[in-house]
């Protein structure tokens, strides 16, 4: 079994432009399953960045809402009648809309999610919000998240050089007067923050009674479950009471389940999977039959077939190895990439590396698997 493994080195180096060929397909595979997944982890991440840096513990909404971008407005006056149970220290209302933020250099509009609430109120775990909240009291001045889209201009170079910054969201003029970092998602290109006034003045349209979401902090001797259970037995069926958790839940469930994209991308990561497969086999099948002779010669000398399918298997377990490396290297290079063209929390995360590695191996254990019928075909008597 010592001499298998040079064996099967050997047979595949001695063909080079076939082995380069061979890892240049497979690191293919690779950095096709490597990046649909990492796509669909993207999407789901970005989808819930908001969601958790809430600072709360219970959320309510719209039983109508289906996800962030398609929220439905209940009456605020439900949270008066929250602050009411026992175990709620405080309530807090959010205003989420969608506007159409003006290119200041373009004058071309793109949609832009709006997030506002009271700005004597910290809402958000993010320093730079907390730090600036005093900003958003004057009129018609909002926050600009500098993670957003380029397309929504050069809001941020030119805010850190001191120029004034102003641009239409929904056809009403305003002024940034801070940058914070929040980044795009699949949902939203891109994030402003204001507050709750100066929201209803730019959507004029919108009932100052209806909001989007309520925020629920509860006292912190409070049993966080026993709450929510008080809620849902004394709220109205108007309104859905759900965790911090269960509301992150309930928008990954969305893009899940309810929309095509995570069909999509596990295709796509199926596709690869099953395109390494068919390379590694034909490279494998293609070896064997040009060394079926010297097979038959180590049958002939006593050889069993199970070392040469031993031969067969290393030869696949070199090629997952040798060519998930090349592909891991480009996946690394493409994610910081398209990060940077997209603004989507694309990261290399270790779990996905190794899931990728693990289905590499099984790609060419498969494919080996396969091939190995051909050792079979092997007979000593052709030879001799």
């Amino acid at each position: 079994m010592i001499f298998a493994i040079p064996l099967a080195w050997l047979q595949l180096v001695r063909e080079k432009a076939r082995l380069v060929i061979a890892l240049a397909g497979i690191a293919f595979a690779v950095i096709l399953m490597m990046l649909q997944l990492g796509f669909q982890d993207a999407l789901f991440e970005s989808s819930v960045t908001l969601h958790r840096r809430l600072k709360t513990d219970i959320v309510l909404i719209n039983p109508q809402s289906t996800a962030l971008i398609a929220m439905k407005s209940f009456a605020r006056s439900r949270l008066y009648q929250a602050q009411g149970i026992a175990g709620v220290e405080s309530v807090i209302p959010i205003y989420l809309d969608f506007g159409f933020w003006k290119n200041p250099e373009t004058r071309e509009t793109r949609q832009i999610l709006a997030l506002a609430f009271d700005p004597d109120v910290s809402v958000l775990d993010l320093p730079e919000v907390e730090a600036l909240q005093n900003k958003v009291k004057v009129p018609d001045v909002v926050l600009f998240d500098q993670a957003s889209r380029e397309e929504f201009g050069p809001i941020a170079a030119e805010f850190r050089q001191g120029k004034r910054v102003t641009t239409e969201v929904s056809s009403r003029e305003v002024r940034v007067g801070g940058l914070f970092t929040l980044g795009a998602s699949f949902a939203a290109d891109g994030n402003l923050i204001t507050s709750d006034l100066n929201f209803l003045r730019i959507f004029d349209q919108r009932p100052p009674g209806l909001i989007d979401v309520g925020l629920i902090r509860t006292q912190p001797e409070a049993d966080i479950e026993s709450v929510i259970q008080r809620l849902q037995t004394t709220l109205p069926d108007d309104v859905i009471v759900l965790s911090k958790e269960g509301f992150t839940e309930f928008e990954q469930a969305y893009w899940r389940s309810s929309t095509a994209i995570g069909f999509i991308f596990t295709l796509g990561t199926m596709m690869g999977f099953i395109v390494g497969i068919v390379i590694v086999y034909q490279i494998l099948y293609t070896d064997v039959s040009n060394h079926l002779p010297e097979y038959a010669t180590l049958k002939a000398m006593g050889y069993k077939s199970t070392f040469l399918f031993s031969v067969v298997i290393q030869e696949a377990l070199i090629l997952s190895v040798l060519g998930y490396l090349p592909g891991f290297g480009l996946s690394w290079l493409l994610y910081g990439l398209t990060r940077s063209a997209t603004a989507l929390p694309l990261t290399m995360v270790t779990s996905r590396a190794l899931l990728v590695f693990t289905l590499t191996l099984v790609m060419c254990l498969l494919s080996g698997a396969i091939a190995m019928r051909k050792v079979q075909a092997a007979d000593p008597a052709d030879i001799f």
